[in-house]
């Protein structure tokens, strides 16, 4: 990642791209590299502009958010964290975009300095999950009677542990000083989480704790 935080902006309303675009800009070590106006346009956009954060509307005409968010991680070796951003928390949309890949959702009616610090979260690597919003989200659309999945025996004790605090949205710096071990040994945890349970990131890997039971849903 670049010093500067390059960051595209795909939404169908200009006056919410606009909006967005004043914020981001208005931020040192931030700068909007990019705009698209369909999920369509999204994906050349991005190889031309190759953006560290691509903040995506998960309801856009001719191709949505999910779909949008889809062709990017498949098309790139590189691709940029995508951020989702609704104007429904409670919708399903929002929940399909983090299954396949993306970084965290952020809602439109969000404050000025909760976007930067959104943007500034996913560049480092962070997820974007709100705790009480994944469970929600996990126990309406997981599947019912939902067993652990073969996964979870390789895990070690360690290494169940962090998945289980990455699952209350804690991050790298907050497990570390939970578990009393150094941030560096929780990344190498959570690489090791990743791998084993066959995820791109780690929300991904928060999703398939919750989808096989391995974290049930209160």
């Amino acid at each position: 990642m670049s010093t500067t935080i390059r960051v595209v902006l795909a939404d169908d309303e200009r006056m919410v791209r606009t909006a967005l675009r004043v914020i981001l800009d208005a931020e040192p070590g931030i700068e909007v590299v990019g705009e698209a106006s369909t999920g369509a346009e999204a994906l050349p956009v991005v190889r031309e502009s190759r953006p560290d954060v691509v903040l995506m509307d998960v309801r856009m005409p001719q191709i949505d958010g999910i779909r949008a968010t889809e062709q990017i991680l498949a098309a790139m070796t590189a691709p940029p964290k995508i951020l989702v951003v609704t104007t429904f928390e409670n919708d399903s949309y929002v929940y399909d975009a983090l299954r396949v890949g993306a970084a965290g959702f952020l809602l439109k009616r969000a404050a000025a300095d909760e976007l930067v610090q959104a943007v500034r979260l996913v560049a480092r690597g962070e997820s974007l999950l709100f705790p009480a919003k994944l469970r929600e989200l996990a126990a309406r659309h997981s599947p019912a009677g939902a067993r652990t999945a073969s996964w979870a025996a390789r895990l070690t004790e360690r290494e169940a542990e962090v998945l289980r605090l990455m699952a209350t949205g804690l991050t790298n710096a907050e497990i570390a000083q939970r578990m009393g071990i150094g941030p560096a040994t929780v990344k190498t945890h959570v690489a090791s989480v990743l791998a084993k349970t066959g995820v791109r990131d780690r929300t991904q890997a928060v999703i398939a704790a919750y989808e096989s039971g391995f974290v049930r849903p209160r």
